[in-house]
């Protein structure tokens, strides 16, 4: 796998770097924010420091999220939950705050692009409920005959609900599918990332809330 790694610190990338080798993944250092986005097709994973001499992490990720749907995992030091709001907020698909075990970080990079690969097509390939359909082989979602664009992490929390419609799914089942290992998942991504899709589909009664459960799609 190709990992555009954006990070200022020359000893932070080195040992990131070397790691990343290590587990078969070839990385391509760049040391400051702007060349990121226009090198996004030549990867398959973004590790997106915040803290760039030129330019602010998070703007980074706003100029990615505008033109792919290229996974970002956030490193940073930058552990205030405003930031990690913010961060999940503007597309990043997880958020590690440094200093951070390496093991942990191929695990979440590892979780991160298996849900970002296609999923194996379900028995219901299209999903409708109301005037939002999902299609899940496409990977395509239209409100109103409308195109929605989401992210990758977007989509993979609203296929994992569509793909059981009219079923409430919990949240340690949602947070294991889209996330991998729950004991990995940040439990507020699960909230950013519904919030999100809750208002790009502008169909609140879409997604139901299940108190003390989670959620379900239509019916």
């Amino acid at each position: 796998m190709h990992v555009l790694l954006a990070e200022d610190d020359d000893g932070v990338a080195g040992a990131l770097t070397e790691v990343l080798y290590e587990h078969g993944h070839l990385p391509t250092r760049v040391r400051r924010g702007e060349p990121a986005p226009p090198r996004h097709r030549q990867a398959d994973l973004l590790l997106l420091d915040l803290g760039l001499p030129d330019l602010d992490g998070l703007e980074v990720l706003r100029k990615v999220r505008a033109v792919s749907g290229l996974p970002v995992v956030v490193l940073t030091a930058r552990g205030d939950e405003r930031s990690v709001v913010r961060g999940l907020r503007l597309g990043a698909d997880d958020y590690l705050v440094k200093p951070v075990r390496l093991a942990e970080l191929l695990a979440r990079i590892d979780a991160v692009t298996r849900r970002a690969a296609p999923p194996t097509p379900p028995a219901a390939r299209t999903v409708r409920a109301g005037d939002v359909e999902v299609d899940l082989d496409a990977r395509r979602v239209t409100v109103g005959g409308a195109e929605v664009r989401l992210t990758t992490k977007e989509f993979a929390v609203l296929a994992a609900l569509a793909g059981r419609a009219g079923t409430a799914v919990s949240r340690q089942q949602l947070m294991d599918e889209v996330w991998g290992d729950a004991y990995l998942a940040v439990s507020r991504s699960l909230d950013v990332h519904l919030t999100q899709l809750r208002a790009k589909l502008g169909r609140p009664d879409v997604l139901t809330t299940i108190r003390g459960f989670g959620y379900r799609f239509g019916g």
